[in-house]
């Protein structure tokens, strides 16, 4: 009954779904092979279909190809009108996305769903403005030929000779409510095409020649056939298990083939290969993990890893699923997947084995239902088919010696109190002796404990006593009861002893990968990431590991343990698992002979390396989960090297797009500022040399001074670009000593004597203003470009205030203005580079004055910042720690 069920996580996953799909439209696809099978004329027609039943339908956009039938179609339905954008002088029409959510139709027929937009619309390809409707609630028809799905570009490729550029994601086609199969005999199509019911009679020929070759329309049908079949069975499937339907349904065949560590298992997955060939089904290869396998000698481990990747090279989905039942778990999965056929090896243990322990094949016959079950028995004359003798439940042999004495130990011990206790209690310390060996001997030690303690109590303990017959019929159903319970006991204790194990095995593993994606999610670099992997693999596995990174075309030893050394043979074996992209060396197929086994680094993007793992000793093994458990290593490992590589080379055209728009920024700043004062001398200096005789004194005089002044505001200029430079280069150097203020003004205000000629300076410095730790020089440079930067914008005659007071541990320097003020949210843009306030009486410069000045400030450990005056004006101020233990802790 429990399998007749719904699952309740997938139960909750479809109504969370049926109610999400409630709020969005739905999709219908018309798919087909090529243009000219009549999708857009089927959707069309459809469209009607609906409108007849009530349905506001509302055509977004529909190609007709001047099909007059097509264009037929067309009437009587309401068709928005197409959206224009112009691009490169031609005019291109769109689906106007916005006029179709505006006039919020229940249908909306969108032609060509793989179509990519005009530059400038919303989304670039039509698809996503057809989700843009679906989640506004509109259902949207839509028509999609298959060599437009992403998945198959390569085949269609291969098939065709012609890239197709306009492709859709698989997630679209996967995601429709419904997909309708448009198909049409090659023939038919070829003769439509000729008629010229396709494309008129020129691009027919040319087509007819390039693309629509029988023998590509036909493979193309057939691609699109079974990316159908695909999509409904996917939804049958869906189905079954969404209502807990055990299934199978027949619709489809396939193929499920149970594998051991036995090596009958590589006949197994041959034999299968040739029934999915003969079947055209798609085939899984399952391998039921029990808990008695955590103790599978190495030899059988790595047998169960030949035959997964023997699987994997046939073209097989390998599976692997825990479970306490293999019967069970495989019927579980059957029925999951809409399995039709079993197929799983004849038993090769011992009869009387299967009467002790069960049958696989067995309980698969009976209870398998509708599913089939084949049974495939080895080769007698294969050697390698001869079962071993593991018909012994556990290993090593010395363990059933032991039980043999646990046995012993509670009989000594029990003829000790036989005076004194009822033989029939002696029982409860041989249930305790099954107990202690099924929890430290084993399975197999166990049951013979459970055997030997009903013998032993009755030789030593019932009488007649020394001699196993019984005289009192009653001790017989204690016979029986101790044998049953010691049985019962014993299965149960080996079983959650072998649970307990299997699940301490996968929380170390779980834990391990845990905290090597944590700690690879906090490297920001290479190095970081390099050294995080090596130590991991090392603590995990015990093993020495080289990491070789590629660098162009070679591969390069980013890092390796102390004892790894590669030499010229191991570094070829790195280079073919590179350069092949699957793992080489010791234990695999390829080059086993090598020392070092080597997993190639991939990801998405390619193979950037490979991972070399080396064991200590020759003798030391992986198992098959050790050997997944790796991968995962690697593979986790691969995404981190290749985010560290995407950041780097993120971070590099970062820095040479900043370099590229700071060149540009400069030279468009700087070289009018530049050829303004270089003219202007050029000018001047000409009228000298051609009027010397004509110019009178005042006019040389006159030009004299324009020279001068022009090129003093060059060298401005000039300084000003060196300082940034210095300062961004960090070979800015601040020399501080303690340093009166007043001296630093006074300095500044002394250069600027001939332009604050016609200004009122205010200035107001209290006579308790300590000494400052400053580089006088430069902080003479910033009162002196704030001083000028208020002259430029403020307008002439307009009074300066200078002010300067001590503010707890700082020195705090005012210099405020009454001119326009700054604009309002621009108070600390007005300090980057080239940026200039868009005032009125906007002045010449770059930009730079203030951005020299927070770099010098910021150098000294202090701060700067502007704001608007009450009254109108701007105010610069800047402060300076006075201590220097504040300067380096700012």
């Amino acid at each position: 009954m429990n399998e007749q069920r719904p699952n309740p996580d997938e139960l909750l996953a479809r109504l969370q779904s049926e109610e999400q799909q409630q709020a969005r439209g739905k999709l219908k696809i018309f798919l087909g092979y090529a243009a000219g099978v009549g999708k857009t004329y089927a959707m069309l027609e459809a469209a009607h279909q609906r409108r007849m039943e009530g349905i506001d339908v509302l055509v977004g956009y529909v190609e007709t190809h001047q099909r007059a039938e097509t264009e037929a179609l067309l009437a009587g339905l309401d068709v928005i009108a197409r959206r224009r954008v112009e691009y490169h002088g031609i005019t291109l029409e769109e689906m106007d996305v916005d006029a179709v959510l505006a006039r919020q139709p229940q249908l909306a027929i969108v032609d060509e769903l793989a179509h990519t937009n005009a530059p400038g619309s919303r989304h670039p390809k039509r698809y996503q403005d057809v989700e843009e409707l679906l989640d506004a609630g509109i259902d949207v028809y839509s028509t999609l030929n298959i060599q437009h799905l992403e998945s198959l570009n390569d085949v269609v490729s291969q098939i065709t000779g012609i890239v197709v550029r306009e492709t859709v994601p698989d997630r679209v086609l996967d995601e429709v409510t419904e997909i309708e199969l448009i198909d049409l005999p090659p023939d038919e199509l070829l003769n439509r095409l000729r008629e010229g019911k396709v494309y008129v009679p020129e691009q027919a020929a040319r087509a007819i020649e390039q693309f629509f070759r029988k023998g590509n329309l036909t493979a193309l049908r057939e691609l699109t056939m079974r990316r159908a079949a695909e999509r409904v069975d996917d939804q049958m499937r869906t189905y079954m298990r969404t209502r807990s339907i055990p299934g199978p349904w027949a619709a489809r065949e396939r193929l499920l083939v149970c594998v051991t560590s036995h090596p009958l298992s590589e006949r197994l997955v041959r034999a299968a290969r040739r029934l999915a060939d003969e079947l055209n089904a798609p085939w899984t290869v399952l391998h039921v993990a029990l808990s008695s396998d955590a103790h599978l000698p190495s030899a059988q481990r790595d047998q169960l890893a030949r035959t997964m990747r023997l699987a994997e090279e046939l073209g097989a989905k390998t599976v692997q699923r825990p479970g306490q039942s293999a019967a069970e778990t495989v019927l579980n999965y059957a029925r999951r997947h809409n399995i039709t056929k079993i197929i799983i090896g004849k038993p090769v243990r011992p009869r009387w084995l299967d009467w002790v322990r069960g049958s696989a094949v067995d309980q698969l016959i009976r209870r398998s239902g509708p599913i089939d079950v084949y049974v495939i028995s080895g080769s007698a004359g294969d050697p390698s088919q001869t079962p071993t003798r593991d018909w012994l439940p556990h290993h090593p042999y010395v363990r059933y010696l032991q039980s043999i004495g646990v046995v012993a130990a509670v009989t000594l011990f029990s003829n000790l109190f036989l005076p004194f206790i009822s033989p029939v209690n002696l029982v409860m310390l041989y249930l305790a002796a099954v107990v202690f060996a099924a929890v430290y001997l084993g399975r197999g030690p166990s049951m013979l404990t459970a055997v030997l303690s009903v013998l032993a109590f009755d030789f030593f303990f019932v009488p007649p006593r020394f001699t196993f017959a019984v005289t009192d019929a009653e001790y017989i159903l204690t016979f029986i009861g101790l044998f049953i319970v010691s049985v019962v006991i014993s299965t149960l204790a080996v079983r959650a002893r072998e649970q307990a194990e299997a699940a301490q095995d996968r929380e170390t593993h779980t834990a391990a990968l845990y905290a090597f994606s944590r700690e690879l999610a906090t490297a920001v670099n290479l190095d970081d990431i390099i050294g995080i992997t090596m130590t991991h693999l090392s603590e995990t596995f015990s093993r020495d590991i080289a990491i070789l990174l590629s660098e162009g075309d070679q591969l390069v030893l980013s890092g390796h343990s102390p004892n790894t050394t590669l030499d010229a043979n191991e570094r070829a074996v790195a280079t073919w698992a590179f350069e092949h992209g699957q793992p080489a060396g010791r234990g695999t197929d390829t080059l086993p002979a090598a020392r070092v086994r080597y997993l190639p680094l991939k990801t998405s993007r390619g193979t950037l390396g490979v991972l070399g793992v080396q064991p200590h000793e020759d003798s030391q093994h992986l198992t098959a989960e050790q050997n997944r458990l790796m991968e995962s290593f690697a593979s986790q490992a691969a995404l981190a090297i290749e985010r560290a590589r995407l950041a780097d080379q993120a971070q590099k055209a970062q820095v040479q797009i900043e370099t590229e728009r700071l060149r540009n920024s400069l030279l468009s700043s700087v070289s009018h500022d530049l050829r303004t004062p270089l003219a202007a001398i050029t000018g001047a200096a000409s009228s000298l040399m051609d009027g010397e005789d004509s110019l009178d004194r005042a006019a040389r005089q006159e030009l004299a001074q324009t020279i001068y002044e022009e090129a003093a505001r060059l060298n401005r200029l000039l300084r000003n670009l060196l300082d940034m430079t210095r300062l961004e280069s960090g070979a800015l150097r601040v020399n501080k000593e303690m340093q009166p203020l007043e001296e630093v003004i006074g300095a500044a205000l002394s250069r600027l004597e001939d332009q604050l000629a016609d200004r009122a300076v205010n200035i107001q410095l209290p006579y308790s203003l300590p000494f400052a730790p400053l580089d006088s020089v430069l902080i003479e440079q910033v009162l002196i470009n704030l001083l000028e930067n208020a002259i430029k914008y403020t307008p002439p005659g307009s009074p300066i205030d200078l002010t300067a007071r001590q503010e707890e541990a700082w020195v705090v320097v005012e210099v405020a203005d009454r001119g326009p003020g700054l604009p309002p949210g621009e108070e600390q843009r007005i300090f980057e580079k080239f940026y200039r306030a868009r005032t009125p009486q906007n002045g010449s410069g770059v930009g730079l004055g203030l951005t020299i000045c927070r770099g010098i400030v910021e150098a000294h450990g202090g701060q700067i910042w502007a704001e608007n005056r009450s009254g109108g004006g701007a105010s610069f101020r800047f402060k300076l720690p006075l201590e220097e233990k504040l300067i380096e802790a700012a």
